[in-house]
């Protein structure tokens, strides 16, 4: 594998992780179509965890299969393709070697009363399935924000010890935020920076409203006139919340929206100078070519051609 001078000044901004973990972001960040642009495009499938196998499978029947996604990942050349456990494993033997992956550590349900997601598999299992990350969510204002953040803080220090990448899932919501607050501007910011220090390699987060949450927030964005007033200006807020752009912030891509809407928005991503996107619901809920059309569209926004 070769790696492009952009993808090694990437990989020199980490630079406390080992040989090992930069060797897995190397092969995330080579990989596919944006192989070498240090942007990237990831699939993830957790939504039968979150939401349900018929809310979230129901719209492309095709989609109950656990190969279909890993195909769909493969033939759209994205960079990777994150799951749960059980979802690696119904084609890890089948597509090994075929798309880096990302085991997805945690999930919640759509029973759950609290804040919170159960551990569903541990560093072992990703070593076995040749995964080259971790992922895990982190809910910032929950409740159980804090016994999360430890979880993941001793997951990561594992995974990092056996050369594996970690992504971080940084959902504000609970306690206090209101809904509108879950993807305010200043919140947004502050758990982007708070995967960052935790030690995320890669970050995930909401693209953020101009709304403002925190009164004391609001009187430090407003005096120094820190500009939030277009999506792009936003994106490249957030990347200056993630060490001034020393880490890889990929944004999701929410419920599922019209093709148009969702274009204009990885506009904003890109021109913003956002690492790339992390889409589920609004590919794989679609007919497969029409998937396959809308993730080739995406990824040539992401190069500079549309």
């Amino acid at each position: 594998m070769r790696v492009t001078q952009r993808v090694k000044r990437i990989l020199a901004n980490y630079e406390g992780e080992n040989p090992g973990t930069k060797g897995n972001l190397a092969r995330i960040l080579m990989h596919g179509k944006l192989g070498g642009t240090g942007r990237m495009v990831i699939l993830p499938v957790d939504q039968g965890f979150e939401h349900g196998p018929a809310r979230s499978f129901a719209p492309n029947p095709d989609a109950y299969d656990p190969h279909y996604h890993y195909q769909m990942a493969i033939d759209a050349g994205l960079n990777a393709y994150a799951a749960p456990l059980g979802m690696l494993e119904a084609g890890a033997d089948s597509f090994a070697g075929a798309i880096p992956t990302i085991l997805k550590m945690n999930s919640a349900n759509s029973w759950a009363t609290e804040k919170d997601q159960a551990v569903t598999a541990s560093v072992a299992d990703a070593l076995r399935l040749g995964c080259s990350a971790i992922g895990f969510t982190i809910y910032p204002g929950s409740e159980y924000q804090f016994e999360m953040i430890e979880e993941i803080r001793e997951l990561s220090e594992e995974a990092k010890s056996v050369g594996l990448a970690v992504v971080v899932w940084s959902y504000p919501r609970g306690g206090d935020l209101s809904k509108d607050g879950e993807t305010a501007m200043d919140v947004t910011a502050y758990a982007a920076h708070m995967a960052a220090l935790i030690g995320a390699n890669i970050i995930k987060v909401k693209p953020p409203t101009a709304h403002l949450e925190q009164p004391e927030a609001k009187k430090v964005y407003e005096k120094e006139g820190v500009d939030i007033s277009t999506l792009s200006k936003r994106i490249a807020h957030i990347m200056q919340s993630s060490f001034n752009g020393r880490r890889i912030v990929v944004f999701s891509g929410g419920a599922a929206k019209d093709t148009e809407g969702l274009l204009n928005e990885i506009r904003s991503i890109r021109d913003g100078g956002g690492s790339g996107s992390i889409i589920g619901r609004n590919t794989f809920q679609r007919p497969r070519e029409e998937a396959l059309a809308l993730l080739d569209s995406i990824i040539k926004i992401y190069q500079g051609k549309a």
